[in-house]
C-alpha cells in the first residue's frame, strides 16, 4: 500500500522558515517523481515543487523559486520542502504527491497517483 505522510507544518511569522517532510512507503522510492502541492481556502490546488528521486532534478513554481528548496534522502524514503522568507500568500495546506512519471508535474495534480493527507502551514503577519 502506497503511503505518503507529511509533517512539519504549523504557525510561522512572515519572513520565517519552515521545513516540511514527506515520508514515503509502499513503492520503489528511488525512481519516482515526488511533488509538493498546496491549496489555500477558496483556491485551486497548485504546484509548488517537484523532484526526481532518481536524478535529483528539481523543479519549482515561479512563485516559490528562490525561496523554497525541495530535496530528498533516498536512505530515509523522505522528501523535504524547505520554505524560507514566507509570506502571507504561502498560507495553505501542503500536500505531498507521488507518481512514476515526471511528466505528471507538467500535466497537473490529477495525474499524480498517490497523495498524502496534507499539513497546514499558516503564515502570520
Amino acid at each position: 500500500e502506497v503511503q505518503l505522510v507529511e509533517s512539519g507544518g504549523g504557525l510561522v511569522q512572515a519572513g520565517g522558515s519552515v521545513r516540511l517532510s514527506c515520508v514515503a512507503s509502499g513503492f520503489p522510492f528511488d525512481d519516482y517523481a515526488i511533488a509538493w502541492f498546496r491549496q489555500a481556502p477558496g483556491k485551486e490546488r497548485e504546484r509548488v515543487a517537484c523532484i526526481s528521486t532518481y536524478y535529483g532534478t528539481a523543479y519549482y513554481e515561479d512563485s516559490v523559486e528562490g525561496r523554497f528548496t525541495i530535496s530528498k534522502d533516498n536512505a530515509k524514503n523522505t522528501v523535504y520542502l524547505q520554505m524560507n522568507n514566507l509570506t502571507l500568500e504561502d498560507t495553505a495546506v501542503y500536500y505531498c504527491a507521488a507518481d512514476r512519471s515526471m511528466g505528471s508535474w507538467y500535466s497537473g495534480a490529477l495525474w499524480f497517483s498517490s497523495w498524502g493527507q496534507g499539513t497546514q502551514v499558516t503564515v502570520s503577519p
